[in-house]
């Protein structure tokens, strides 16, 4: 498998944590329609949706997060 360069880990962890929180908001959502037999459709739609919603801001967001935890905290002695 390639590799992608550490200086677009940002981009990585943006895609992976946004599809990944995404997909759970998604199912809480969508547990409804698990009677009706229409989940994975409903599902999918509302995941891919919320997931180029929440690409772009989690992407923007990371960097300005990681500041401010560095801010916020101190290195343990």
């Amino acid at each position: 498998m390639p590799h992608i360069p550490s200086r677009y880990g940002h981009f990585v962890f943006g895609v992976l944590q946004s599809g990944l929180t995404c997909a759970i908001a998604a199912t809480i959502a969508n547990l409804p329609f698990v009677a009706e037999g229409t989940f994975i459709g409903h599902w999918l739609r509302s995941w891919a949706m919320s997931w180029l919603v929440m690409l772009p801001v989690v992407v923007l967001a990371v960097p300005v997060i990681r500041r401010a935890v560095e801010r916020i905290t101190r290195p343990e002695r």
